[in-house]
């Protein structure tokens, strides 16, 4: 029952190397006809090797669940998705390639190693041995009693097993990564050879000050076409965002103040006006009846409590209230119920199952026996708490059984089955009784109590600030006067428009089908405006006005470019390269200077761009030249000749002009065997994630997600 405790206290696979996920369809399946030759049930390939709908579900549910447990969205996970199934099958093919093959035998004795298991001592025995044979009849009472935690575990063994592969594979392929003699010799030499130089250096953004270059589109589509493996784009759009947010205004913010002090201090309409939250004889009721968040029953530490009370709270009497007072967008009025210690308890148990609960695999006992057997053993136990132990060997929990029945200290916040906690709670230190709960009949010894902090039950009535109908149909109107505006006009039009309005803009440039959310928006309207810059009937230009559910704020899109699969649009990574780009006409710019002057020495060249000469020492294998990392100057260094005047260099910040004065040794510690280790270990740690990328970047994927997702429906 330990084991299933683990299971059902960290949902499946909430970590992962290779979580796996993909996206669910709106539409049912067996009901669409196969469209134009391709089936809707099939979203990809890789390599040949078919990704289905039902894996991209089952995939997408685990991720849902890690990002839930987490706290992070649930939404927006698809294209993330995707790639780490892609990446999972990628795997798998080299897995089987390498000869090997995922059987259960093959499951069950490298499950120890992965991961989620090995780092859990629960699933080893005080030997140190994996329960193999433990954690397997677990998962047989799932698919006996509870089918859909049994599905979870499918879906999370599907995970654990390509993680299993990763292992397998990684070890194999790492394996072969050493670094030979000659190498490692050649590497200390470049460690520990120094050159001495003098240099110039023309500073890009130093002489940028002074001359104006301006990046075309072909220049930066030349820089594309040099460098097409780092450029290669999927499908994304480029879409233009306007967003119009109702926010609530001054008289709708009076308003909620003046309802909240009605309900606080005057009295309800429903009550004729005679009931408020000072003089409520039943304050969840008024709360469930009158505020925008529901009561909460339990019992809460200071810290947990409306930030602006939680310094009177402490010293308040009960029956005190608070406010009204604003926390973020909400008005609040408080009132204090209760308070207490928030006792911690040691205690330990025996359970006893009966056929068909959740503990009861191989009990053949009846509910019915299963009561009458605990209510005798209780009975023994409470005069006689000394012979606890003597039926410890009837438990059906054998974990706490091998613990002396122990469940250690617990709190009201342990996660276990309300009724066990109740009875902890409302019993005294050397209580005994029996409880049911879903898992039998547990006879409870209550060992130890200490106090705790104090905690407090606290009433909140909270009215959310709200726009009005005046304030929703301005943005509306705004938004509605904006499209027209920019409708059949150009997308510096459209910016300078809505920056004119000063209105919310924002320009996702490389969105795509399946992320989910769009950079600088975040509404639940995302999905749909990528859906619709997706549709084949769009052209560059066309415009689009979205509602978001629930807050009535408006959203105007403009798509204003279409980027299909192949080399980046240059527009869309101008962002990016311009820089780059802009550095590298500067760095010919410069050397066309340089040559046009036919400057012989450090000196001259220094004049010509004001400039100074600078002394360093560069190393090959730490290229640091005056605090900057240049590979090529440093490489530069030891080709040219002594006291010989250098081709001009270009760096990564700037065009340098060298002379090497002299070379030296400086030997560093270490012997050949040590450095040679360390390399191993540097490259080997490289390693894993350039080999997953090269895999990727030569596979044979196919994505068919868009063209079926457009026949067959949208994203659910």
């Amino acid at each position: 029952m330990a084991i299933l405790g683990q299971i059902r206290s960290k949902p499946w696979l909430l970590m992962g190397v290779i979580a796996l996920a993909l996206l669910a369809f709106l539409v049912n399946p067996e009901s669409i006809d196969k469209v134009f030759g391709k089936n809707p049930d099939v979203l990809g390939k890789v390599n040949g090797e078919k990704i289905s709908r039902e894996e991209f579900n089952d995939q997408l549910f685990v991720l849902q669940q890690q990002a839930e447990q987490q706290g992070r969205p649930k939404t927006g996970l698809e294209e993330q998705a995707w790639q780490l199934l892609v990446q999972s099958k990628l795997i798998k093919q080299q897995f089987e390639k390498l000869g090997f093959e995922m059987t259960e035998d093959y499951f069950w004795n490298q499950i120890q190693y992965d991961q989620m298991f090995a780092q859990n001592k629960q699933f080893f025995d005080e030997k140190g041995n994996f329960k193999t044979q433990e954690l397997k009849k677990e998962i047989e009472t799932l698919k006996n009693t509870n089918p859909e935690q049994y599905n979870q575990w499918l879906k999370t063994r599907k995970t654990v097993e390509y993680r299993l592969m990763a292992r397998q594979v990684f070890t194999n392929i790492s394996a072969g990564i050493t670094t030979g003699k000659k190498e490692a010799e050649e590497l200390m030499k470049q460690r520990d050879q120094m050159a001495d130089i003098d240099f110039v250096k023309i500073d890009y953004a130093a002489y940028l000050q002074k001359t104006k270059i301006n990046v075309t589109t072909a220049d930066l589509e030349n820089y594309i076409k040099q460098h097409p493996v780092m450029f290669k784009a999927e499908p994304s759009r480029n879409i233009g965002i306007v967003y119009f947010p109702s926010t609530p205004s001054p008289a709708d913010d009076a308003a909620t103040q003046k309802e909240i002090n009605k309900l606080f201090s005057g009295g309800t309409d429903a009550s004729g006006g005679t009931e408020n939250f000072q003089n409520t004889k039943n304050d969840s009721m008024f709360i469930m009846a009158n505020s925008d968040m529901p009561f909460n029953n339990q019992y809460s530490a200071p810290n947990q409590l409306p930030q602006t009370i939680q310094g009177q709270i402490p010293s308040a009497t009960i029956g005190q209230t608070f406010g009204p007072y604003k926390e973020q967008n909400f008005y609040v009025v408080s009132k204090l119920l209760d308070k207490k210690t928030s006792d911690s308890t040691l205690s330990r148990h025996i359970l006893i199952a009966f056929k068909g609960s959740p503990a009861g695999e191989g009990v053949t006992r009846s509910k019915e026996q299963a009561k009458k057997l605990a209510d005798s053993i209780g009975a023994i136990v409470k005069s006689t708490p000394a012979k606890f132990t003597e039926f410890l060997k009837l438990s059906n929990d054998p974990s706490s059984a091998a613990q002396g029945g122990s469940l250690g200290w617990t709190t009201p916040e342990t996660p276990f089955v309300p009724e066990f906690l109740t009875y902890l709670a409302n019993n005294p230190k050397g209580a005994t009784g029996v409880v049911e709960t879903q898992f039998g009949y547990h006879i409870i010894n209550i060992e130890d109590k200490k106090a705790g902090a104090m905690s407090y039950k606290v009433a909140n009535l909270v009215k959310e600030v709200k726009s009005s109908e005046a304030t929703e149909a301005e943005s509306d109107k705004k938004a509605r006067r904006f499209i027209q505006q920019v409708q059949g006009k150009s997308f510096n039009d459209f910016v300078n428009i809505a920056k004119k309005g000063n209105y919310q803009f924002s320009n996702p440039k490389t969105a795509k089908r399946f992320d989910g959310q769009l950079q600088g928006l975040g509404t639940d309207k995302d999905g749909e405006i990528l859906a619709w810059a997706f549709d084949k009937k769009r052209s560059k230009g066309d415009t689009e006005f979205f509602t978001v559910e629930g807050t009535g704020d408006k959203i105007v899109a403009y798509l204003n470019g279409k980027q299909e699969a192949g080399l980046a649009d240059p527009e869309s990574v101008r962002d990016q390269i311009e820089v780059i780009v802009k550095n590298k006409l500067a760095a010919k710019q410069i050397s066309d200077k340089i040559a046009g002057a036919k400057a012989s020495n450090l000196d001259q060249i220094a004049k010509l761009f004001a400039s100074t000469k600078q002394t360093a020492q560069v190393n090959m294998l730490n290229p640091s030249v005056a605090g900057a990392m240049e590979p090529k100057v440093a490489g530069a260094a030891f080709g040219v000749a002594k006291g010989k005047l250098s081709n001009p260099i270009e760096g990564g910040t700037g065009v340098y002009v060298l002379i090497k004065k002299s070379e030296t040794v400086n030997k560093q510690p270490g012997d050949l065997k040590q450095f040679t280790e360390s390399i191993t270990q540097r490259n080997g740690g490289m390693f894993g994630q350039a080999w997953m990328k090269s895999l990727q970047d030569n596979a044979d994927i196919k994505d068919y997600r868009i063209e079926i997702w457009g026949k067959t429906g949208n994203q659910q």
